[in-house]
């Protein structure tokens, strides 16, 4: 196998690569003046069997359509097999059409990787992991549950409680909590589908005293995190720690989540950022071998 990193995860794409002990492609990549990308592969791929990791974000739009001109042009170039490893997969939360007329955005960037050459597709904590089967081909969604709870055990929590911001990622803190061998629950969310506006109830918490790792797939605006966090700090939580695959953190999520309380954030390098410190290449390396 020959590990190829695209533009958005070069950092990334080296670990997997030493980890599996293979050589990396590496890719000419510029901006033409006008915004278009310009992509060279500089080795030769025919008969070869790559592994292109490539996240999609943050430009959801610009790094979906590098993608998918990254997968055709190895298979122009004669590579064997093309498994298309996307750390992040943009638009996920598009899965359903809840009002008439919406797109189901998700489904047509699929049909778009499959059309485009792709043999295999691999992902890190997907949306809803059913959307795969929409695939033809062989695709698979890992758990970054995994490196997370890996890196819990090795910080200093006090009696912690690991907490689902919504019903929808109670397995995400279950997998945690029977990692640390530890108690796990869920708050309840509810989303207002014309405005996004989001609302938090907590169920009983005993978080008296306790370090609370808040842990959900993603965090994009920081909402449903700050007010989890401030629940649990009215409830007399010591610490309030959130955790996720997929560090977003548009605009103004960092400073959100901290004014209401929230002590630390993490994240994995599904998404290269500050708060990436959790690799997800150990992961990767032995999923898609």
């Amino acid at each position: 196998m020959i590990v190829m990193p695209g533009p958005s995860s070069v950092k990334l794409g080296e670990k997997v690569a030493s980890i599996i002990g293979c050589p990396t492609i590496n890719i000419e990549y510029k901006n033409f003046p006008d915004g278009e990308s310009y992509q060279r592969i500089t080795a030769r791929v025919q008969g070869e069997d790559v592994a292109l990791i490539h996240t999609t974000y943050p430009q959801q739009d610009k790094r979906l359509i590098e993608l998918l001109l990254l997968i055709d042009n190895l298979k122009n170039l004669g590579a064997s097999r093309v498994r298309v490893v996307v750390p992040y997969m943009a638009y996920a939360r598009q899965d359903s059409r809840f009002r008439e007329g919406e797109a189901v955005s998700i489904m047509t960037l699929f049909k778009l990787i499959e059309a485009a050459g792709a043999d295999e597709f691999y992902t890190i904590d997907i949306h809803k992991e059913a959307t795969l089967q929409a695939f033809r081909i062989k695709a698979k969604n890992l758990f970054a549950t995994e490196v997370i709870a890996d890196y819990l055990k090795k910080i200093d929590l006090k009696d912690p409680y690991i907490l689902s911001p919504d019903k929808g990622a109670i397995m995400i803190a279950k997998r945690v909590g029977d990692e640390l061998g530890t108690e796990y629950g869920n708050f309840e969310k509810t989303r207002d589908r014309i405005t996004g506006a989001i609302t938090v109830k907590g169920e009983k918490v005993d978080a008296a005293g306790r370090d609370v790792v808040i842990c959900d797939d993603l965090i994009s605006t920081g909402g449903t995190i700050a007010n989890a966090a401030k629940i649990l700090k009215d409830g007399g939580a010591r610490k309030v720690l959130a955790v996720c695959s997929h560090p977003l953190l548009v605009a103004g999520a960092a400073e959100r989540m901290r004014s209401a309380g929230v002590d630390e954030v993490l994240g994995t390098d599904t998404v290269e950022s500050e708060i990436g410190r959790i690799s997800v290449a150990p992961l990767l390396a032995k999923g898609i071998l």
